[in-house]
């Protein structure tokens, strides 16, 4: 059975920067500040408390954060019931190695913090300003068709500048 302490509270003696875990060729995670072992549940609650955390291979340091973070997400997307769909799924891997591979990452991120911006005005009790929200899901939208337009320029489907 895995080993898991809390965090002390944070002190004088808090490490200054993201929290680094280190993840061992035996799959387990090494938290430092603890120095104690910890499981994928103990990194989804660090991410559920907003905390800054970083992994790292240990034995060569390579970053891994992402490659964790998409394991919680596995779990979370097996079990229960999941947040994408089969064709969300499908979608987003055929925009891999295309040119819109880049505005789309940036489009999905930046709904991503609108849609969160959203949540937090009726979590607060305010009315959240849908004007603003509209305004730049559009400019974000615009923005992306802009960049698709300018790619298929490049293979000739566009003249560049004609919209």
């Amino acid at each position: 059975m895995p080993t898991s302490r809390r965090a002390p509270a944070a002190d004088a003696n808090a490490q200054p920067g993201p929290r680094t875990l280190k993840k061992y060729p035996n799959r387990r995670l090494y938290d430092t500040r603890t120095s104690s072992y910890i499981t994928l549940a103990d990194v989804k609650r660090m991410v559920m408390g907003g905390e800054d955390f970083e992994v790292r291979d240990a034995k060569t340091g390579d970053e891994l954060t992402r490659s964790i973070l998409l394991q919680i997400i596995l779990e979370e997307e097996s079990g229960g019931v999941p947040m994408f769909s089969t064709e969300m799924l499908a979608q987003i891997i055929r925009f891999y190695g295309s040119a819109m591979q880049g505005p789309m990452g940036a489009m999905l991120e930046q709904n991503l913090k609108a849609f969160v911006e959203l949540q937090q005005q009726f979590v607060g009790g305010k009315p959240p300003v849908f004007p603003n929200l509209m305004t730049s899901y559009l400019d974000q939208s615009r923005a992306v068709f802009e960049a698709m337009q300018d790619q298929m320029a490049v293979f000739g489907r566009f003249p560049p500048g004609k919209r």
